[in-house]
């Protein structure tokens, strides 16, 4: 039996001081999730009006910035395109850096609470297990894992795209006596990681960040790497009070701005081809992109960056050629930056870093590259490999990821009408419309997961158009009086042809990726993110309901009952 934590499962320590807490629990709607979705929902509806409650497994506010406190744990998305655009928010809000780290994100969630009031409609610690709606009494009953039930008339999926860990299955992860944790669960008062000898497992977002970060102090580092990660530097910087501001009279414009741009930034893709544009002004604005640091390279790059190969194969050459130059070590330069690309840029996720490749180019340190030598059991003292080789650790972290977009759906117990589970219905496939709702399963809207634009979108800015346009479905349903909505099977199959079909004109399918859900066996290959960016996303999004929920059967207190509205 493993013995360190993998799932969200909740320790029983609750606080039972309001009716949020009730062993059963009535309102009118219940969100699951207090996080970045969550939070904004619960306040955009009470201020409508609406009855909220929220159901969170962890024990504080801020979602991912609640569990991820692993050393080097930042966002990717800077000052201030990662916050709300709520006047009352960042009016008295500060930042210290260009990308604030876990603890500063969870301060922030501490000022969101001191502003909104968030947390007296929060139940800590309780997850939910198990829900179905009830056609009789147009209400949806839910179960936590405790044994409390709850009824309300909207439940609303907040837990974001990143609620189910992966963990690898090697033989042997009970045996390890040093410390072992997924970097999701690190605990909160840290690992000891001076002059031990650290293993990091995985090379996304978290294996780099924590990589370059307990480099500074480890013994050494050893990263067990399947794909090099095309890594693009951060270029981070401290930011002052002073000049956050003056810049706070553009706020207004620039969170509006940030709506009409791909991926929701402040910056935009340029319309020109690569190859249209002479080389020497072609390498002129690739360093640009690099000295302004973030995802300019990747999504403020030429039009064509992730349609067409040849174009995407320059801005890998130039990423190899600033990268390789950071790297001493030759056999570790090909294995952290090959000249060859392993995959076309951008079709996995970059990860932002500030001196990842100096510090993994020290001679302490090492690379496994583990689709030549896979790890094949871990022991009591460390980790071997097929080679026959056996490195000794005294900390291994698991930067493993998740089953991201549809795992923690999948697990939550959710049921349609006819008591089919969610996790069977999708097992072969993820079918939804619009990325916020489902076919047989009424009243039920989620955001931040399967075919929405979460994973090429800055955070809150994804959350909010989706957040929004459930508040006004919601405003709708309620101004109309309908008893309940929900997706047509024929909308979901048109939107999931949709999907594909604008992920078909990238280069993203031809990558193995957690985009495309190849990173958890047995997953089915599949688009599981609109590629299409946040402004087609809004138009389609805000045609359905402006044109009287097309796509959704809805049924009213009028006579006449259910009606099935016309497909987009």
């Amino acid at each position: 039996m493993v013995r360190f934590r993998t799932d969200i499962s909740g320790t029983g320590q609750r606080e039972r001081d309001n009716d949020t807490y009730a062993e059963e629990l009535e309102t009118e709607v219940l969100i699951v999730g207090a996080g970045l979705s969550g939070v904004y929902l619960l306040h955009k509806l009470r201020k409508l009006g609406f009855k909220c409650k929220i159901y969170e497994a962890g024990k504080e506010l801020g979602g991912v910035w609640h569990w991820n406190c692993y050393p080097g744990a930042r966002v990717d998305s800077h000052s201030p395109m990662y916050a709300y655009s709520l006047p009352e928010v960042w009016k008295d809000w500060t930042w210290s850096e260009r990308y604030p780290d876990y603890a500063e994100l969870r301060k922030y969630f501490e000022h969101v609470e001191n502003v909104l009031d968030i947390k007296k409609d929060v139940a800590f610690d309780t997850r939910v297990v198990g829900a179905q709606f009830d056609k009789p009494s147009g209400k949806w009953n839910i179960q936590t894992e405790d044994g409390r039930v709850a009824k309300s008339k909207y439940l609303l999926l907040a837990a974001g795209f990143a609620a189910k860990r992966s963990v690898p299955d090697w033989p042997g992860l009970d045996k390890f006596k040093g410390e072992i944790h997924h970097s999701s669960f690190w605990p909160d008062d840290g690992v000891d990681i001076k002059g031990k000898r650290v293993a990091v497992i995985g090379t996304g977002a978290t294996g780099v960040q924590f990589a370059e970060e307990t480099a500074k102090t480890a013994a050494s580092v050893t990263v067990f790497q399947r794909t090099p990660n095309l890594a693009l530097p951060m270029q981070q910087k401290a930011l002052t009070k002073e000049e956050q501001e003056k810049a706070k009279s553009q706020y207004p414009d620039i969170y509006r701005n940030r709506m009409t741009t791909f991926a929701g930034f402040e910056y935009d893709m340029v319309p020109s081809n690569t190859l249209d544009v002479a080389p020497g002004q072609r390498e002129t604005f690739y360093e640009k992109c690099f000295e302004n640091g973030g995802f300019q390279f990747w999504i403020a790059n030429y039009q064509d960056l992730l349609f067409d190969k040849k174009a995407n194969t320059e801005a890998y050459n130039f990423w190899a050629k600033k990268t390789r130059a950071r790297i001493s070590d030759p056999v570790k330069r090909d294995m952290l930056a090959p000249l060859e690309p392993p995959h076309s840029f951008g079709t996995k996720r970059p990860s932002l870093e500030q001196n990842y490749y100096e510090m993994m180019d020290r001679k302490e340190n090492e690379v496994v590259d583990i689709k030549k030598t896979p790890v094949v059991e871990v022991t009591e003292t460390g980790l071997k490999t097929n080679d026959g080789e056996h490195r000794e650790f005294d900390v291994i972290a698991l930067a493993t990821g998740f089953d991201s977009l549809t795992g923690g759906m999948k697990t939550m117990g959710l049921r349609d009408v006819n008591g089919v589970p969610l996790s069977e219905k999708w097992k072969r496939g993820t079918w939804s419309y619009l990325g916020m709702a489902c076919a047989d399963f009424p009243n039920m809207f989620f955001l931040y997961g399967a075919h929405g634009p979460a994973a090429f979108a800055n955070g809150p800015s994804c959350v909010e158009c989706q957040a929004d346009w459930i508040v006004d479905a919601m405003e709708k349903l309620r101004k109309e009086q309908i008893t309940y909505v929900v997706a047509t099977r024929q909308a979901e199959e048109e939107w999931r042809r949709k999907v594909t079909a604008i992920s078909d004109l990238t280069l993203f399918p031809d990558t193995s990726s957690w985009y495309m859900g190849t990173n958890i066996p047995g997953k089915p290959r599949e688009q599981l993110g609109f590629v299409g960016g946040l402004p087609l996303y809004k138009k389609e999004c805000r045609e359905a309901l402006d044109n009287g929920f097309h796509g959704f059967t809805v049924d009213t207190a009028e006579e006449g009952g259910v009606q099935i509205r016309p497909q987009l």
